[in-house]
């Protein structure tokens, strides 16, 4: 490895610009929340971004949540973070997703004031006491025997810091492309950062390519919205962070509507007439995009028999009339993109503000980071967001925050603090990235977690409140508070479980006959028959005294859901029990995979370029077998696993 003092980096004279406990680099959304967390964890703390009015700023879609994104967001709010907050009181509309289904796969999603949005984060920031935010661009990294001590930027200023955290995102050497034309560039044609990019190869980083892409903008006003159909928000009482008071829900005739369109075989026609000039295809662009969110030209040619593609017309903020054509990502020339704009229904006539663009950038391969999110590498130097090959706000800012809290807890001569897998959806996410890596931007599903009905949307502060306490994001009296919510729904729930309803109630019987079931032959606990699918908590309270105590919405639904689902949870709570006795099982930091007979080449290249620090990770590589595990832990169990021991 080199040492990064040899990569010059600008003209600019050098001068010293202050010491630090961490240095943030990136504003973005992983980047606020890393500065927050270690700020408010006592730190001194420097933000460096390449431009103040990027501070938080929506690039891409206006909106906040969705499947498992939006339980992404009400983690970091128990941790202690910042975004659901922020979302909280700048969003124009809010909706509940999948209620139909089970509680597992519900989530929260928020259509964004992306300006508001921006504002509020970066006046967050300002006012934060340990907090510095400044604008400049990073060009290198001062890198000792190893070891991270601060950054460089562009004007010559040197900061020194016991800790530093990248989260450079799509600004990473970015590349913006519309049909035939390139440019440098990060996003929303914002500055790039080249250098720094470079710096980290010198370093001897496996930096990777992808892509990612947005979709025109048009002006609202020349929208037919007569021909569209309208997306209300909720009037049921929503939000994002455990804090937010329910009178602060705006009711859904102050938020703003989104807009249901379609493609059609017009606009198809129109995309396939000119995939000649659409740079995934015609070879431009080489970066990987993401499956799970394809261009629309994409869409054409993997979904051909698919008629039509549903396409949202989702508002920008109260203050612009500014509309984001969602389902219409694309990086075809701009005369192109204005004949597909005009070919779907209620966009005849719309005026389009801005073109969709794809947009390539650097990715620091994860396979090279700690499960903290440290780079193995070089020490104590964090990366987080779509640094490390991930897509999204959201997953941004739950590694924004794990690495702001490990970046603070090193600072502070702390040990490190790591989710599980059972922990969180933000534990799922860092876990696969670090253990499995990823060709593609990574994005979260509700799939990819194998503990989903433990990790819901609604029992995130039950879950991580206490964590978020233990490194003092958490206040006393935030802890307290859902302490006393534990407490009640553990009452009720015992409550529930003493009171029984008798096959003498005619009301009782009554009532199961016409839901179509069979009438009591035994006394059942209440706890029992709210398991029912036809008995919520309220129908309950007919037939049973009710609690002595008016019990808090929140906390009615954790009795129903914990009662409910009682046996489901109970077997996903035996399966973490079990993993968690392999999590147990520690990999010695420097085992010798070479000096381990036995292990299937693969096996043994894989175990090498992870270097798993448990045996339930290196379970979860691609390419290790049941054998190589089993060999792996009689290796260990014996004691013979140091490099230095066979020297």
């Amino acid at each position: 490895m080199k040492s990064s003092e040899s990569l010059k980096t600008s003209d600019a004279v050098q001068y010293e610009g202050g010491d630090y406990d961490v240095i943030v680099v990136g504003a973005g959304h992983a980047g606020c929340e890393a500065a927050l967390a270690a700020a408010r964890m006592g730190n001194k703390t420097l933000l460096v971004t390449i431009s103040l009015e990027m501070v938080a700023f929506m690039p891409c879609n206006p909106s906040v949540g969705g499947p498992a994104k939006g339980i992404v967001v009400r983690e970091i709010d128990a941790l202690g973070g910042e975004m659901g907050h922020n979302i909280d009181k700048t969003y124009i509309q809010m909706r509940m997703l999948n209620t139909g289904k089970g509680p597992a796969v519900r989530a929260l999603r928020a259509q964004a004031d992306k300006h508001a949005y921006h504002r509020q984060m970066k006046l967050t920031i300002e006012r934060e006491p340990n907090l510095t935010l400044r604008q400049g661009t990073v060009d290198q990294l001062i890198v000792e025997d190893g070891v991270c001590k601060g950054v460089i930027t562009n004007t010559g200023a040197r900061y020194h810091a016991k800790t530093v955290v990248l989260t450079v995102g799509t600004a990473a050497r970015g590349k913006i492309i519309i049909g035939e034309l390139q440019y440098q560039s990060g996003p929303n044609n914002s500055k790039s950062a080249v250098k720094l990019s470079e710096n980290l190869e010198e370093l001897g980083f496996d930096l990777e390519r992808f892509k990612t892409g947005t979709p025109p903008r048009v002006n609202g006003n020349t929208i037919n919205f007569d021909e569209t159909e309208e997306q209300p928000g909720d009037e049921e009482v929503h939000h994002f962070s455990f804090d937010t008071p329910d009178s602060k829900y705006i009711s859904v005739t102050d938020q703003l509507a989104c807009w249901l369109t379609y493609t059609n075989q017009g606009t198809h026609s129109i995309i396939r007439a000119n995939l000649d000039r659409a740079p995934m295809f015609s070879g431009i662009i080489k970066g990987v995009g993401p499956r799970y969110c394809p261009s629309i030209e994409d869409k054409i040619v993997r979904f051909a028999d698919k008629p039509r593609h549903q396409v949202f017309l989702e508002p920008e903020g109260r203050d612009t009339d500014e509309y984001y054509l969602d389902g219409v990502s694309t990086s075809m020339p701009e005369e192109v993109q204005q004949k597909i704009v005009h070919s779907i229904k209620g966009l005849e006539k719309a005026e389009m503000m801005r073109p969709g663009y794809a947009i390539e950038y650097d990715v620091v391969a994860p396979y090279q980071l700690h499960p903290t999110l440290e780079t193995k590498i070089v020490k104590n130097l964090y990366t987080a967001g779509q640094t490390n090959g991930s897509s999204g706000y959201e997953e941004a800012a739950g590694q924004g925050l794990i690495a702001g809290i490990n970046a603070g807890l090193r600072a502070q001569g702390k040990g490190p603090f790591v989710l599980g897998r059972s922990d969180a959806y933000i534990g799922v996410m860092i876990d696969d990235l670090v253990t499995k890596g990823t060709k593609e931007p990574y994005r979260l599903l509700t799939s990819r977690a194998e503990y989903r009905l433990i990790l819901r949307h609604d029992n995130a502060d039950l879950r991580l409140m206490e964590k978020g306490h233990d490194v003092g994001l958490v206040s006393d009296e935030r802890l307290a508070k859902m302490e006393d919510k534990k407490a009640k729904i553990a009452a009720e729930i015992k409550r529930l479980k003493s009171l029984k309803l008798k096959p003498s109630d005619q009301a009782v019987n009554d009532f199961i006959e016409e839901n179509g079931d069979n009438r009591l032959k035994d006394a059942i606990t209440a706890a029992d028959f709210i398991k029912r699918p036809y008995v919520d908590y309220q129908t309950l309270l007919k037939f049973i005294p009710a609690p002595a105590e008016e019990l808090d919405r929140h906390v009615i639904e954790q009795v129903e859901i914990q009662l409910k689902y009682a046996g489901y949870i109970k077997k996903e709570e035996q399966k973490v029990e079990r993993m968690k006795r392999m999590e147990a099982k520690r990999i010695p930091d420097d085992i010798d995979y070479e000096d381990i007979d036995g292990l299937a080449t693969e096996g043994r290249q894989k175990l090498e370029e992870i270097r798993p620090e448990t045996l339930a990770q290196a379970s979860r590589i691609s390419g290790v077998n049941p054998a190589d595990l089993a060999i792996l832990s009689v290796y260990i169990r014996q004691g013979k696993f140091s490099k230095k021991d066979h020297k």
